[in-house]
């Protein structure tokens, strides 16, 4: 019987199958395409942009609704005060939910448009992407940037963006052949709370700490790195304009949240924007978290490191089911790291399912579950060796290599 505390079949047969990297090469994936699949269409994308903001301002205005609806119906029927309130905040729950979540597919969609594969002009991309991650405070053009080295260089130890794990030395942990299981638990141990309370800080807050002071970036930056100075590392000097825009756009849309706030009052902010902005913050870091962590997915160093082998490095999942189809555009559920399009990921995903079989990595297992997996088992790395797994807080590895591939042994997909 399902369980939601139980590891998909996919992970499992991760877990007993010894790793090998794949001998698919890129041109092998790319041939599977057809060129009808790999087409922008412009209208379909503006239709889905139209569709998500529709349904976004439905939900608002019905949040409106809520408290006088309830207010009348609690005075209509003489409900008890203390069930009258219980409900009203039900109520609430389920429009920030469902607000949250399509919210997080604005971001998705602006993720898109960073991209280019919503239009062939290059302009419209940019006026889409920009407009939905201004209103999420999200700095479209530096953001963009940064994600597009991440897309060139996903799983390289050196040179990736963001999620880099941190080693066995960042954690001043003894060497491997003489630590012991205090040395980690040392390091590692916890709490169930203190892990919960972690758990929850990354991921209401974990977006926004990427952007401000580049946790869980690249530790190849200086410390203050962030994406709001034009001249960080971070970003090239052809760069910088964009950079510049997009704080133009945050501070305009933090003034026009001031001066919303101060006519609709406090809570009026609170219930209507900043509830379901922290909780597109949460989808938002779950499925990307989600996508590139987990404890049966290889890193790369450079000499082994490859296009192929980290964009193959990543995992999809059912987040939110249908409705993460339906609302998140599929960014959780197919393979967008070699997607040519929008709306064509579910075809092609299955297209190159049949090309990489055994490299494809999916996994049914509970988003939560998975979640909260990653965040336990995924503690460090080892600081040598090209191809490396996380180890968890006993210092075990949760997959290994396979027999005769070794990290000076295995060759490159091309």
């Amino acid at each position: 019987m399902f369980s939601l505390f139980e590891d998909g079949p996919e992970y499992k047969k991760r877990l007993e199958t010894p790793f090998a990297p794949t001998k698919v090469t890129l041109f092998d994936v790319r041939s599977a395409i057809p060129k009808h699949l790999q087409e922008k269409r412009t209208g379909k994308a503006l239709l889905f942009v139209v569709r998500d903001i529709t349904c976004a301002l439905v939900v608002y205005k019905l949040g409106w609704l809520i408290d006088p609806v309830a207010n009348y119906l609690f005075q209509r029927y003489s409900i008890p005060q203390a069930a009258g309130a219980i409900v009203k905040w039900m109520v609430w729950a389920i429009y920030w939910y469902w607000q949250g979540i399509i919210l997080a597919g604005w971001w998705c969609m602006a993720h898109e448009a960073g991209h280019g594969t919503l239009s062939s002009q290059g302009w419209l991309n940019h006026a889409i992407g920009f407009g939905l991650h201004t209103f999420l405070l999200v700095p479209y053009f530096a953001w963009r940037s940064t994600h597009h080295a991440h897309h060139k260089a996903t799983m390289s130890l050196e040179r990736d963006e963001n999620y880099v794990p941190r080693t066995r030395s960042d954690f001043n942990l003894p060497a491997e052949t003489s630590a012991r299981i205090i040395d980690y638990h040392e390091v590692f141990e916890e709490t169930p709370l203190y892990t919960l309370i972690r758990m929850v800080v990354m991921q209401t807050l974990g977006l926004q700490a990427y952007l401000l002071t580049n946790a869980q970036g690249s530790p190849m930056y200086p410390a203050g790195t962030n994406h709001f100075q034009p001249s960080s590392p971070l970003f090239k000097p052809q760069e910088r304009n964009g950079v510049i825009a997009s704080n133009i756009g945050i501070t305009f849309m933090c003034c026009a949240l001031y001066l919303w706030t101060d006519k609709v009052g406090l809570h009026n902010f609170l219930k209507l924007y900043f509830v379901p902005y922290m909780l597109t913050n949460h989808w938002i870091v779950m499925l990307t978290y989600l996508h590139h962590c987990d404890p049966t997915i290889a890193h790369y160093r450079n000499a082994q490191w490859s296009f192929l082998r980290g964009a193959l490095s990543t995992v999809d999942r059912p987040l939110l089911g249908w409705a993460g189809r339906f609302f998140l555009h599929n960014v959780s559920h197919d393979h967008h790291q070699l997607m040519p399009s929008l709306d064509n990921q579910p075809h092609v995903t299955e297209l190159i399912k049949k090309v990489l079989k055994e490299d494809y990595n999916y996994d049914s297992t509970n988003t939560f579950r998975a979640l909260y997996r990653t965040f336990t088992q995924c503690s460090f790395i080892e600081d040598d060796g090209d191809i490396v797994f996380y180890k968890n807080r006993n210092g075990k590895a949760a997959r290994v290599l396979a027999d005769g591939i070794s990290a000076d042994e295995a060759k490159k997909s091309t």
